[in-house]
Parts: structure tokens; sequence; C-alpha cells
């Protein structure tokens, strides 16, 4: 879904609504393209939020909170400087284009007041945000444009801000009928209706385009010709909807609950082919829509330095196991040299020194005939000899390949563990403690220029039962540890999925308590399941069992620890349910 004229526009309105004349506290970029600004408008907090990225670009009122970085970019610090303090005076957009301008009333060098703009041109990969002076000259540019890059329109500080090229397209908002009928009877009648409304207005999004064809129809595939008498009026209609700010503003999800398409009015041309959710404003609608998609991106870019290193090395294992286990397949011939040379020893005096084979009576196998191959430049005893040696051979070799495998296998099962972790992982401290984990268990030779940065306590999470009992989990395998062998009472309970990569759960007893609640067990294991690999699941195995039954092998890695004594729970993890209970 793009996000089009007609949802920037209701978003404007919103704006209006809630931050016009609020003053900015505070400005951040917590990811290269996305700057935040925290306002002050009717005694209340607001964030606004201007995304300019290539996959995810938008601009709404939030209500999501996201961790900043320790050091601003220059980009920031231009913002801070221009707009610290200032007031948002009016909100603008030109005609039905996907630009928005707001005006803040500031200070000029001088501190005089002036006005000064925030630009921002939502459009897909050509996304940016650009600061003006009142007279439109550029004081900065996210990303600025010089005339390598276009020579159609550039963009960079202390030229004077133009919009973008026009297109040669209508303007939903101000077509008249007349207009809107000449151009449907230039369209072939046959041609979509959909095609036509896309091609020939502005800042039409495909899904609003559909929209507007249902409603006229009843039928998104319908012709220009099929619904040329309502077509004009439903366009206007949409226009308006978006032009006030929206009505029932909604999105579509699919059988298994993801986002499909959203609009600032009621999506109808989904009635029987998903859920649709109508929100309060577009704004909330905007913060549901795109807030998993941007916690994913923003993760991936990120932790792409872990991904990678977890990548290789597990490509690396699997390699080796693979050759392994072909070596070790090749062992099993170990028995047969062994007989080889049994049988040469016992019918040594058949044979001579130069005979390239030899077939005896082989007693293993009820006196079958066979042909054992030779060298002709030993003797029948070296040759019996040289037999031994590779049985010998085989049967060290076969000890060793079997430990190595184990070991290699073992070593995967703990980088599933931290690649689980890291899936889960939704800070930048979550993802500083993964990457000082996989420091210390030896990988740091794929991290470049890494420092490890001062020690803090390991990230453990709290929720709380519905009877009250405290249930604590480990975020990754270096909090998983902290928290079974050091915080951890020997009479709590301990969790953890069945045979699958997850955190650890401790749920506290009361004071003089043996064992909490059927509820409290129940809950707490559906925290494990929902915090281990499984979570997707209907139905999860999770073992618990007494903190004092669970021991971690000395010289084992992160997060591993053994336990022979246990119960076995199956729950299905209700996300909605575990987020209610979370308190830290």
């Amino acid at each position: 879904m793009a996000f089009d004229a007609g949802i920037l526009r209701a978003v404007l309105r919103d704006i209006e609504s809630e931050a016009l004349d609020g003053r900015i506290d505070r400005i951040y970029q917590p990811e290269r393209d996305e700057v935040v600004f925290i306002m002050r408008a009717g005694g209340a907090e607001k964030r606004l939020l201007i995304n300019a990225g290539s996959s995810s670009p938008r601009m709404s009122m939030t209500g999501i909170k996201v961790e900043n970085p320790a050091v601003p970019p220059m980009f920031c610090m231009m913002l801070r400087k221009h707009f610290a303090g200032a007031r948002l005076s009016s909100v603008s957009q030109p005609g039905f284009e996907r630009v928005a301008r707001l005006t803040f009333d500031c200070h000029d060098d001088m501190g005089f007041k002036t006005n000064k703009h925030i630009i921002a041109e939502i459009m897909g990969k050509y996304s940016n945000i650009i600061v003006t002076d009142r007279d439109d000259k550029i004081l900065g540019v996210l990303k600025p444009i010089d005339f390598s890059a276009s020579t159609i329109r550039q963009l960079l500080p202390g030229m004077r801000y133009t919009l973008p090229p026009a297109q040669d397209k209508l303007d939903p908002l101000t077509v008249t009928e007349e207009e809107f009928n000449a151009a449907a009877r230039a369209a072939d009648p046959t041609r979509s209706a959909v095609k036509f409304l896309t091609a020939s207005f502005i800042g039409l999004a495909a899904v609003t385009a559909r929209e507007i064809v249902y409603r006229s129809a009843h039928d998104v595939n319908a012709t220009l010709e099929e619904c040329a008498d309502t077509l004009f009026a439903e366009l206007k209609n949409m226009a308006e909807c978006s032009d006030k700010g929206g009505d029932r503003p909604s999105m579509a999800r699919n059988g298994d609950d993801l986002p499909i398409d959203y609009l600032y009015a009621e999506l109808t041309q989904y009635k029987g082919a998903g859920e649709v959710t109508v929100f309060g404003t577009v704004s909330e609608l905007i913060d549901e829509y795109y807030m998993k998609r941007a916690a994913e991106e923003r993760l991936s870019r990120r932790a792409s330095d872990i991904f990678r290193i977890i990548s290789a090395a597990e490509s690396r294992i699997t390699k080796k196991l693979a050759l392994q286990r072909e070596e070790l397949a090749k062992c099993e011939l170990g028995e047969t040299y062994k007989k080889y040379g049994d049988l040469i020893t016992g019918s040594i005096y058949m044979m001579k020194k130069g005979m390239t084979s030899v077939t005896l009576s082989d007693w293993y196998s009820e006196g079958e005939l066979i042909e054992i191959p030779l060298s002709e430049r030993m003797t029948p005893a070296q040759n019996a000899q040289a037999y031994y040696k590779k049985y010998n051979k085989a049967k060290s070799a076969k000890v060793h390949l079997t430990e190595q495998i184990a070991l290699a296998e073992e070593e995967l099962k703990y980088l599933d563990s931290v690649f689980d972790s890291l899936t889960r992982a939704s800070s930048e401290r979550e993802l500083s403690e993964i990457r000082a984990e996989l420091y210390h268990s030896g990988y740091a030779s794929k991290m470049k220029n890494y420092q490890e940065k001062k020690k803090q306590a390991p990230l453990v999470v709290k929720y709380e039962t519905s009877d009250g009992h405290t249930v604590l989990c480990g975020k990754n395998n270096v909090a998983n540890d902290h928290l079974t062998t050091k915080m951890a009472n020997r009479s709590d309970w301990w969790f953890h999925v069945k045979n699958a990569p997850g955190s650890h759960v401790v749920l506290e007893c009361f004071d003089g308590e043996t064992d909490p609640s059927e509820e409290a067990f129940t809950e707490a294991a559906m925290i494990a399941a929902y915090n281990s690999s499984q979570r997707e699941s209907a139905s999860v195995a999770v073992d618990y069992t007494r903190v004092r039954e669970v021991k971690k092998p000395a010289g084992s890695k992160p997060g591993f620890v053994i336990y022979h004594t246990n119960y076995t729970a199956y729950v299905t993890p209700e996300e909605d349910k575990i987020k209610k209970m979370m308190r830290s």
C-alpha cells in the first residue's frame, strides 16, 4: 500500500487538530531516514513522525516510542538548531501532491521572529525532508540531490526550493464534472476503471482507486463503461473525505492476521475476503499498520552484523558436519579391514610377494569366497599389517569424529538459541548484549571495530500473573544464565520450552509458599512459550521444575543447562494476554 496524497491530507488534518500551536521540546533521529518531533500541545506530549525511507515512507502523529542513538546525526543537530522551541503555526499541502509543508514560528540567527518550514516529500524511494527559511531558501536536506543525481531538480542548501515537476494529471479535489467526463470520453470504455483513475488523477494509490470503483459498481474489476454514471460522484466523495481528515479509517487483514491494505475511509472492497478493523484516527491506523514492519526493518538494519556472523558460522559448521559424517561413514570399513588382515594372516602360506589379489574362504560368513586386494610390493605379512593399521586408524577416527560431530551439533544448537534471541530483540541494548555474548563466545574476529561497552546487569523482563506472582524472563543467553544461576531462589519454579530455543523463565513463589496457583503455573508456561522459537504454535510443550533441579555444566555455552526431574505443560501463547502481564 503506497502512502498516497489522500492519506497524507487526512494526516495533516489530524496534525492540525492535535498539534497546531504546539511547541517543539525535543527532536530525535532514531534512524537515518526518520525524524521524530516531540511537542507540547494542549498540555500533553505529542509525537510527530516523518519517515523518508524508501520502503515505508510516511508521516503521522505517533504513539510509538523508539530507542534513539547516543550521538545524534548531523541532520538532527541542524533541525535542533533551527526548530528547538519553535511553534507549529500551520500545515498545508500543495494541491493533491504527496508533499506536506509544516510552518513554524521561530527565530533567526539574530534572534528576530521569523518563519521556517519543514517540507516532507512522501514519494516512495524519492522521499525526502527539506528545511527552508521564510523565503524558501533551503537550509538543510536529509538526502541532498546534486546535478550528478538529477539534471531536472536539485535540492542543495542555499538553493531555492521548488516543488517536484507537475504531472499531466487531474486533481481529484478540484476536478469538475465536465473535466472528468472529457477524460472519460477520451479513454477506452472497456478499460479497467481502476487503471483509468490511477492514470488520470494525481495522488491516488491503487487501493484508493479500487475502493472508489467498488463503491461505484460493487466490483473492483468493473470497466469504465460499467460505472461511468456514478464514478465521478464517488471520486469526489473520497477526495472530500480525505480533506476532512478521513471517515472511519480502516485496515484490512488476511486470514493470517497480516495487514493487507489501509485507507482513510472504511474499506468496503474486502467484504467477505478479509477482516477489516476501523480506527479512531488516521494516525492510529498508520501506527498499527507500520508498527511491526518498522520494528522488523529497524532490527534488520541494526543487527545486520550479527545476522552475518551467525549465518557464516552456521554455514561453516554445516559444511564441516557434512564432511565429518562422510568420513564417519567411511570408518565403517574398519571392520572389513580387520577381517582382511585376519584372513590373510590365517592363510599366509598360500600367498607370496608380488600377488595383486588373493581369493580366500571367508570363515566369518560360512566359508564364502572373498577376493582381497594386495600390494604387489609388500609381503603377505606386510599386507596383513597394512590392513590392521587401516583398521586401527578407522577405529580411532570413529571415536574422534563422533566427539567432533557432537560438539558441532551443540554449537549449532547454541547458534540457534542466539538467533532466537535476536529475532525477539526489540532494543539496541538487547542487541549490544547479544554482540557481547558472541564476542566472549569466540566470534569476535567477524566483528569489525567491536568495542565492548560498560557492563550492565543482563536484561531480564518482569511479568505479573493474574494473582500477583512475579515472573522473570531472560532476553538472551547471558541473561538466561544470570536469571537461573544468580537471581532465582532454589525454591522458585523454572520454565523452558521443550527441545527448542527459548528464554529461561522463573516463577517466583510468595514467602512461605510451596506451590503457586494453577493459574500462575499456566501463565508462566505461556510466557515461556511466547518467548521462544515456538511462539506461533497453537500448542507448545513447556518443561517446568524447581530451580534447584537445574544445573549448568562447567565450561558450557551461555544459556545451556541440564535437568532430569521435570513436568511438562501444553499451552497456547496468547500475545495480548502476555503483553498485558508485562511490567518492564
